[in-house]
C-alpha cells in the first residue's frame, strides 16, 4: 500500500482521544485522506445499573450531544487544515460500532487513543483499542496521551 484513502479516527472527546487526533489529521493531510470521525455513546454504560427514577433517555441524548461537540470539534479542525472530515455519533457497544463503521467506509487505517490502563483496571473495564486491534481488518494506529 502507498497511502491512505480514508482514515477512521474512534474518540471519546479526552485528551488521549485529542492526541490521537492530531496524528489522524496528520496522516489525512499528508495522504489527501478523508477523515471520518467516530464517536460512540456506550451502550452498556446505560439501562441495567442505572437507577429506575433516572431517565435514560435524557442521559443518552446529553451523551449524543457531548459526542457530536467531540465530533464537530475534529471535523471543523479537519476542514480548516483543508481535509475533508465527516463525522457521526452512534449509540452501541464500542468496539462493534467501530468496527462496523470502519467496515461500512472501507477504512484505510484506524486511529484511537489508549489510556494505557493496566492491571486490576484494564481487567476491570476492558480494553476497547485492544478489542479493535485484536479484531480490525485494516492496520490501527493506537496513539498514547504523552504521544
Amino acid at each position: 500500500m502507498t497511502g491512505y484513502e480514508t482514515v477512521v479516527l474512534a474518540t471519546d472527546g479526552s485528551d488521549c482521544a485529542r492526541a490521537a487526533g492530531e496524528h489522524a489529521l496528520e496522516l489525512a493531510a499528508t495522504y489527501d485522506a478523508t477523515l471520518h470521525v467516530l464517536y460512540v455513546v456506550d451502550a452498556t454504560d446505560l439501562g441495567l445499573t442505572t437507577p429506575s427514577e433516572v431517565d435514560v433517555e435524557e442521559i443518552r441524548d446529553s451523551l449524543r450531544a457531548k459526542g457530536q461537540r467531540a465530533v464537530d470539534e475534529v471535523v471543523e479542525t479537519a476542514a480548516d487544515a483543508g481535509i475533508e472530515g465527516v463525522g457521526e455519533v452512534r449509540v452501541g457497544i464500542p468496539h462493534e460500532e467501530i468496527l462496523a463503521y470502519a467496515d461500512g467506509v472501507d477504512a484505510d487505517l484506524l486511529v484511537l487513543g489508549t489510556h494505557g490502563r493496566t492491571g486490576i483496571r484494564r481487567y476491570l473495564l476492558g480494553s476497547v483499542a485492544e478489542r479493535v486491534v485484536r479484531l480490525a481488518d485494516p492496520p490501527v494506529l493506537t496513539v498514547h496521551e504523552e504521544s
